[in-house]
């Protein structure tokens, strides 16, 4: 429900406040007050476009926002899809600046407006007299048979399962143009595999081969500068060998005369060592260094069809090619054996199909039942509000046909045709049309084109109250649906307005005095002028000015004793 309100700079608003409470909260005032401006404002938070000529201070940017208690709406999905915080007391946010910029916020978290949208249809539902869509709306229709039928678990779980199947089907589609175009280029496929294949490819091969390519082709001056190396280190009569060696004969000599020389003679002895180890190190590599010419051809021709490949096939590595390779195999693999793979999984949908065709089956049978319950139930109603002549009729039209064109073309491939098939919908296999007649002796059709306005109105009315009984709704707000009625007929109007509340938390903006007085609680709208400008105002009644407000609309603004008796009465007092 709608706990609070708050509006800030919009027509006008310029600070707004509203804390509204559970069950029938009555908002009236003279027309222009202001009374549709609070709905404006409320629509903001709902998705709906703004523009910055409606602000109260062009200046100052524009906020409204909503406070909702919303556990028992099945929402935290909602949340969780849009990484969102659930909290049962939620804050829906939108401000708009004045040069038309727009941001919205759940929680404090900023959301997109489509985001915000969603949510706000899913808390709050406005109905005005002209509102005619919703009530035409097949799925609206569907919507209300599911809510008497009560399979809402039921409903979810094929669902679920539908959305899966769906995805099966998507895949069984691609495999088949996969399959077929594999079949199509097995040959070149086949050729391409096995010229990789031959090559035998290793990942870190190249760079191997090129180490020792160079190696091989800069034999003669690696062997020189190693034997130069080691002539220097240990052969020349000078080499460093002999001359370190002489150094620490040379220390020897005073290491008992000084601590500190006997720990250089020690440190000298250690790289006479490494030096000698060094020396042997480059001699041996000297003389496994030698120019082998065929090892060089081996060598040149390897790394040759290494790069012809990766050219033939725009890549610079080996790894690259190999997954070249693997893809290649794979392709191979679903030409061969494709439709194995495309016959187990149409037998996975098969199986899928026939477990959804069981819930369709008993969700449709639901349904049924739960028909001339709606329409009993509805009727009733609307004969409670003045409408006895009305008629409805709710058609159930159950799809069982098949995708024939769909059909045709899988048969012709020589597989199974399971899954393929268009009767089965996300919401199983039926489809419903509400079909009504507001007047004795005239024919049923849709109801836009046979009822006015105000019995749209009530019949809209009849069948939320009807919702309200099964299912959780959100608040509903009724923007002057009561046109068009008048005395008994008012006051039965606000009687369902008032049963419609017992289950959830109604709004309704009315000049009738009559629905006025069923409220739990009612707000008066007003204009508030200073010298240079009009507010407008909102005010919680207490009971004796609810009085005052209801004898008003009786009798106009100077109320005689029977109008406030009259008043009286209408609120129980």
């Amino acid at each position: 429900m709608l706990n609070r309100l708050t509006i800030q700079n919009y027509a006008l608003i310029d600070s707004l406040e509203i804390s509204f409470d559970k069950g029938l909260n009555i908002l009236t005032g003279e027309t222009g007050a202001g009374k549709s401006i609070i709905l404006g404002a409320l629509s903001l938070i709902l998705g709906q476009r703004a523009e910055s000529r409606y602000f109260f201070n062009q200046q100052k940017k524009c906020v409204i926002e909503g406070l909702f208690r919303i556990e028992g709406f099945h929402l935290s999905g909602f949340f969780e899809e849009n990484d969102l915080d659930y909290e049962g007391e939620t804050v829906l946010r939108r401000e708009i600046s004045a040069d038309g910029k727009s941001r919205a916020f759940i929680n404090d978290t900023p959301v997109n407006l489509n985001t915000l949208k969603q949510l706000g249809e899913r808390l709050i539902d406005i109905h005005s007299q002209h509102a005619t869509r919703e009530i035409n709306d097949p799925e609206f229709q569907l919507l209300v048979v599911d809510g008497v039928a009560g399979h809402q678990g039921l409903l979810d779980t094929y669902q679920s399962k539908y959305r899966a199947y769906k995805k099966l089907v998507t895949q069984l589609k691609e495999l088949i143009e996969a399959n077929d175009k594999a079949k199509t280029d097995l040959d070149y496929y086949q050729f391409q595999f096995d010229e990789l294949e031959k090559a035998a490819l290793s990942a870190d091969e190249q760079e191997h081969l090129e180490k020792e390519l160079a190696t091989l082709n800069n034999a003669e001056e690696i062997k020189r500068s190693l034997m130069g190396a080691h002539y220097l280190m240990h052969e020349g009569e000078t080499s460093a060998i002999i001359q370190l060696r002489e150094a620490g004969q040379q220390l020897s000599g005073i290491e008992k005369y000084n601590t500190d020389v006997e720990e250089l003679h020690v440190r000298l002895k250690s790289t006479l060592i490494e030096l000698k180890d060094i020396a042997a190190e480059i001699e041996n590599i000297e003389q496994r260094t030698f120019t082998d010419e065929a090892r060089a051809e081996e060598l040149n021709t390897r790394l040759s069809l290494i790069f012809n490949l990766q050219k033939k096939h725009r890549v610079s590595t080996n790894q690259e090619l190999i997954a070249i390779q693997n893809d290649l195999s794979d392709k191979i693999q679903q030409a061969v054996f494709g439709d194995e793979a495309v016959e187990k999984l149409q037998r996975q949908i098969a199986a899928a199909q026939q477990e959804l065709e069981q819930m369709a089956a008993e969700l449709s049978a639901n349904r049924k039942k739960a028909i001339p319950v709606i329409q009993q139930k509805v009727l009733s109603t609307l004969t409670e509000m003045g409408m006895g002549n009305s008629a409805l009729e709710i058609e159930q039209i159950v799809s069982k046909h098949e995708n024939e064109e769909v059909r045709k073309k899988n048969s012709s491939t020589g597989l199974p045709t399971f899954g393929l098939t268009d009767h089965l919908t996300k919401n199983g296999i039926d489809t419903i049309r509400f079909m009504f007649s507001a007047n004795k002796g005239h024919a049923l059709a849709d109801m836009s084109k046979v009822a006015s306005g105000g019995e749209l109105s009530r019949l809209m009315l009849s069948i939320k109250s009807l919702i309200a009984e099964y299912t959780a709704l959100p608040t509903i707000i009724f923007d002057e649906i009561d046109t068009g009625v008048s005395g008994e007929v008012a006051n039965k109007v606000g009687q369902v307005m008032e049963r419609l509340s017992q289950n959830l938390q109604v709004i309704t903006i009315t000049h009738l005095p009559q629905i006025a007085g069923k409220g739990s609680s009612h707000y008066f709208v007003y204009k508030d002028d200073d010298a240079a400008t009009t507010y407008t105002r909102i005010k919680k009644l207490s009971n004796e000015e609810r009085v005052l407000e209801i004898a008003k609309m009786l009798s106009g603004d100077k109320p005689g004793e029977s109008a406030l008796q009259n008043a009286r009465e209408l609120l129980s007092l």
